[in-house]
């Protein structure tokens, strides 16, 4: 089933390049959205695509290098199609 979620990642995951792995783990498994840093210290990403390939991303996250990921939340977004899964600058 497609769909879209909501992901918040805490922990060690700004200023490391978590955005950009986390990017190249949803390219890689063709998921969609887009991941940006929050002024809490928090990452937030969008991802649209099959509910077992997000479930397969999520796991993935936790090998990023230098970040430290404490806890994710995860909640179910409207749908939305992005185009690609882009990284959100501040």
């Amino acid at each position: 089933m497609i769909k879209t979620v909501e992901i918040l990642f805490s922990g060690k995951v700004q200023k490391v390049g978590f955005r950009s792995c986390v990017k190249r783990i949803a390219d890689s498994a063709g998921l969609t959205g887009e991941v940006e840093n929050l002024s809490d210290g928090r990452v937030r990403a969008l991802v649209t695509g099959d509910e077992a390939i997000i479930e397969k991303f999520l796991s993935m996250t936790y090998s990023c290098p230098r970040a430290i990921v404490k806890n994710i939340e995860i909640s179910d977004y409207v749908f939305t199609e992005f185009v690609n899964f882009a990284v959100k600058r501040e």
